[in-house]
């Protein structure tokens, strides 16, 4: 396995330049495709809803699956006569007793960049060390030519990386603002035209809204919004429903659209949108302004966008340390995993996204509460109604980490109500159809992609042994235990163990370190 050596490399790139214009190193992790690959013994959750099953073999050629085989039964022997058999041309994982996943979708994953000080190969591992195989990076915020070569690379597997998808943000790249429903058009049709795999959009005027999101969805693109407070006033989640927007993120756009007695949010008086203590704080008081649970505009808004087809991605990691600042500072991977940069990016600061811990008290983590109380009673109850509700987890920003805050949004999603199953479901079946991708990735089926989350312990019964940590027990000499965490990832039938790759993120993270703690002890060097 590759030793990471990052010390020549940041002797000549700064860390801020090294995030932003280097790619990934070429792969040197992984085993396989095999011509034949026999994995032995697993129980399957195939990612349909369907209960577990297993014992059951699995084989993959190349990188498809052309064998599911169930080879017995709980407590039994395995029946060596019902087994796919092997010949010299094979590669066997026996892993009896293990549990097998599809590979996990990240709808919302950003990969970083200069302010934050994350190379893509950390980014990377980070969500391939928690199954997470395939992406969906909103806003290509390190440039659209930038994160298209990163998806080559990937889908040719000369990187360790999930399978990528470029969301442009909506103008990125136009010569001057986009202020007319025939400029939307044109630049939504360049986009394509760039091999974006489609757009994200914040806001605009309502004739350009509806244009360029009617224009992607008639040349074929998917979309994504965050509908930020500055137009959301004329332009919620349903209008951006009703055009053919193929997501909603986070939750902005949905309470205004509930609104019965206000048509604006109650802002304090001296609110500015750039103060972003005011910005968050006040965006805690939302949720208690919209109609209440189960009323009949409510329920109307629901139904309206349940017959539109329309996919909620909450990420509700992301908003998390609005409701418990002092959670999500202290979570038991930012020692290890969290680099330097990211740390100073993250803290109280009145100019980094996310970092606005100017005064926050008691009293906005209280509304925080209730607002993912009034929040989640909607997303779970969209989902029983037979709404698709996806899985992302928007790192990089107030305390989120690659990876982790994945497996977050798993336990948040339970949180909500959704059964562990559900949770399973949303985090990959539901994010392949989504982004329209759900013919190749997304369940374990004959004829698919073979990307799969392996791991020793029974996810369903607890989250946490997702997380790259793993989850803490007592063993039979009353000693606190650590077990769990994703032991193999597989991409695209290639073989990463999982725990190799937070092993890589550790050395880099330890590399930063030591290169920050020369700055301070030698500071007359010509960094």
């Amino acid at each position: 396995m590759r030793k990471i050596i990052l010390g020549l490399i940041l002797s000549v790139f700064s860390l801020h330049a090294f995030a932003q214009i280097m790619p990934a190193p070429d792969r040197e992790e992984g085993d396989g495709p095999y011509d034949r690959l026999i994995i032995r013994g697993v129980t399957l959750i195939d990612g349909t809803g369907a209960p577990p099953v297993g014992p059951v073999d699995i084989v993959v050629e190349k990188n498809r699956i052309t064998r599911i085989q169930t080879v017995g039964y709980p407590g039994l022997p395995i029946s060596e006569g019902r087994r796919p058999k092997a010949d010299e041309n094979t590669h066997v994982l026996d892993l009896e007793g293990h549990y097998l996943l599809p590979g996990f979708v990240d709808m919302h994953g950003h990969i970083g960049g200069t302010g934050q000080g994350t190379p893509a190969e950390y980014v990377y591992k980070l969500w391939m060390a928690h199954g997470v195989t395939t992406v969906r990076d909103p806003s290509a915020g390190n440039g659209l030519d930038w994160v298209l070569s990163e998806k080559k690379r990937s889908l040719s597997n000369q990187i360790t990386a999930p399978r990528l998808l470029a969301y442009t943000s909506f103008g990125q790249g136009a010569e001057s603002p986009i202020t007319t429903a025939d400029q939307a058009k044109a630049w939504v049709n360049e986009n394509k035209a760039k091999g974006a795999d489609g757009i994200k959009f914040f806001g605009a005027k309502p004739e350009v809204m509806q244009a360029a999101i009617s224009e992607n969805k008639r040349i074929g693109l998917r979309s994504a919004m965050h509908h930020q407070q500055l137009d959301v006033a004329r332009w919620n989640v349903l209008h951006s429903a009703r055009a053919g927007l193929t997501s909603m993120e986070h939750w902005y756009g949905l309470p205004e659209a509930l609104f019965e007695d206000r048509t604006i949010q109650d802002f304090r008086l001296d609110y500015n949108y750039q103060n972003e203590q005011h910005r968050f704080a006040e965006a805690g008081k939302l949720w208690k302004q919209a109609a209440k649970p189960y009323s009949e505009h409510w329920n109307k808004v629901m139904n309206e966008l349940l017959e539109l087809d329309f996919t909620l991605d909450p990420t509700f990691n992301i908003y998390e340390a609005n409701r418990d600042l002092m959670r999500a500072r202290r979570a038991e991977w930012h020692d290890t995993y969290t680099l330097p940069s990211l740390w100073r990016f993250y803290s109280p600061s009145r100019q980094s996204h996310g970092s606005y811990w100017f005064d926050w008290t008691t009293e906005e983590e209280l509304l925080w509460k209730e607002n993912y109380r009034l929040w989640m009673t909607f997303v779970n109850e969209y989902k029983n109604r037979g709404g698709r509700v996806t899985t992302g987890s928007d790192s990089g920003f107030i305390y989120q980490l690659y990876g982790f805050a994945y497996i977050r949004e798993l336990e948040l999603l339970r949180e909500a109500g959704f059964h562990p199953l559900e949770v399973i479901r949303s985090a990959t079946m539901y994010g392949a159809e989504a982004l329209g991708m759900d013919k190749e990735i997304g369940t374990v089926e004959v004829g698919k992609l073979a990307d799969f989350v392996i791991l020793e312990e029974n996810p369903l019964q607890n989250l946490k042994v997702l997380y790259g940590t793993g989850a803490i027990r007592i063993d039979e000499n009353n000693q606190p235990i650590r077990v769990g965490g994703v032991k193999y990832t597989v991409k695209d039938g290639i073989v990463y163990d999982a725990k190799q790759l937070l092993a890589d993120v550790k050395e880099i993270v330890d590399q930063h370190k030591a290169r920050e703690n020369a700055r301070i002890t030698q500071p007359g060097l010509d960094w």
